[in-house]
C-alpha cells in the first residue's frame, strides 16, 4: 500500500469513528441496529417485531422515541433509507438498512454494555436511599406491595423460560433467563429487609438519633444527606421506631 493510500485509509477510519461517537450508544439504537442486521425494515416494523419478542421488557418502545434515534443513526451514517414503500391509503414508510459502519458499531456497543457495570440509577434505589422519610409500617406496606408484585413476575418468566425451552436456541433466551434471576434476588432482598423491619433492626430510633448527633451535627456529614434533622424523629404509635411528622 502506497503512502497516500495510508493516508486516505487512515483519514476515512478516523473520520467514521468520529462520526460513530456522535451517536451516544444506548439500549433503543442498539436494537435498531441490531434488528436492521437482520434484514432492511420500517420503523414500524421494528416496534411491532420488538414487541412481538417481548424486547420491550428490555428497552422502552415508543413511536416518540423510536423515530427520532433512527434520525440520529442516520445523521451518524450507521443507518441508511433503503426505498420508500405505501400500502393503500396509508402514509409513506421509509424502509432502512444499517451501513457496514452500523454493523460495526452495533458490536462494539454490544461489546461495551456487556463488559462494563454501569449505574443506571433505578427508582427502587432512590427510594430505598430516602426511606427515613417513611415510618415503618408505611415501608412495610410498600415492600409487601412490591414483593407480591415481584413473585408474579417471577412466575410469568419462569414459565416463559420452561415453554421455550427445547423449542427456542437457548442464545435467544439469555435475556430473560437475566430478568429472572435478577428478579429473584431483588425479591430475596426484599424478603430479608422485610424480616429485618419487623425484628426492628432498622427502625431503631434511638441509635438512628445517637448517630445523627455524633456525625452530622458535628459536621462530619451535611444535612443533605439524611434528609432529616434529630428533633424530626418521632416514634410511631406502635413504638416501633421513629417517623417523620408531616
Amino acid at each position: 500500500m502506497t503512502s497516500a493510500r495510508r493516508t486516505r485509509v487512515t483519514a476515512g477510519s478516523k473520520a467514521q469513528s468520529k462520526r460513530r461517537g456522535s451517536v451516544k450508544a444506548t439500549p433503543l439504537g442498539l436494537m435498531i441496529l441490531a434488528l436492521l442486521s437482520e434484514r432492511p425494515m420500517h420503523p414500524y416494523e421494528m416496534q411491532r417485531l420488538m414487541t412481538a419478542r417481548g424486547d420491550d421488557r428490555v428497552v422502552r418502545v415508543q413511536r416518540g422515541s423510536l423515530y427520532p434515534a433512527v434520525d440520529r443513526l442516520e445523521a451518524a451514517g450507521l443507518v441508511e433509507a433503503e426505498t420508500t414503500e405505501r400500502e393503500g391509503r396509508r402514509p409513506e414508510r421509509t424502509v432502512y438498512r444499517v451501513t457496514d459502519e452500523g454493523r460495526a458499531t452495533g458490536v462494539a456497543w454490544i461489546t461495551e454494555m456487556m463488559a462494563r457495570v454501569k449505574d443506571e440509577y433505578p427508582e427502587f434505589a432512590a427510594a430505598l436511599s430516602f426511606v427515613a422519610m417513611l415510618d415503618s409500617r408505611a415501608t412495610e406496606a410498600a415492600l409487601s406491595r412490591r414483593k407480591a408484585q415481584l413473585g408474579g413476575q417471577i412466575e410469568e418468566y419462569q414459565a416463559t423460560c420452561e415453554y421455550l425451552t427445547g423449542k427456542l436456541p437457548r442464545l435467544f433466551m439469555v435475556e430473560l433467563e437475566y430478568a429472572l434471576a435478577m428478579r429473584r434476588a431483588e425479591r430475596a432482598f426484599v424478603d430479608g429487609l422485610l424480616a429485618d423491619i419487623r425484628d426492628g433492626f432498622v427502625w431503631d430510633a434511638e441509635r438512628v438519633r445517637q448517630w445523627y448527633l455524633e456525625t452530622v451535627e458535628h459536621g462530619e456529614l451535611p444535612d443533605a444527606a439524611t434528609g432529616f434533622r434529630p428533633d424530626a424523629i418521632e416514634r410511631d404509635e406502635s413504638g416501633e421506631g421513629p417517623t417523620m411528622p408531616g
